[in-house]
């Protein structure tokens, strides 16, 4: 999972962009609950909020990602 997963590191994504959904694989093989209690629980980052949609930074799911994959 080294490889980037946005052109744009300063973007951002959506719950869907990073769990799937509806057929579409999203980015890690959890479920919608299972990601927001990794949330609460400080495991995975914390989102932001851009009027009425929860987003999380390109650059913070890229960090979560590589530290999974170096096995943390």
């Amino acid at each position: 999972m080294t490889e980037k997963i946005a052109s744009n590191q300063n973007g951002f994504l959506r719950l869907r962009q990073i769990v799937g959904g509806r057929g579409n694989p999203g980015l890690l093989p959890i479920s919608a609950s299972t990601w927001w209690a990794g949330v609460a629980s400080g495991r995975f980052p914390q989102p932001i909020r851009l009027g009425r949609c929860t987003m999380w930074r390109v650059l913070d799911i890229q960090a979560l990602l590589d530290r999974i994959s170096e096995g943390g």
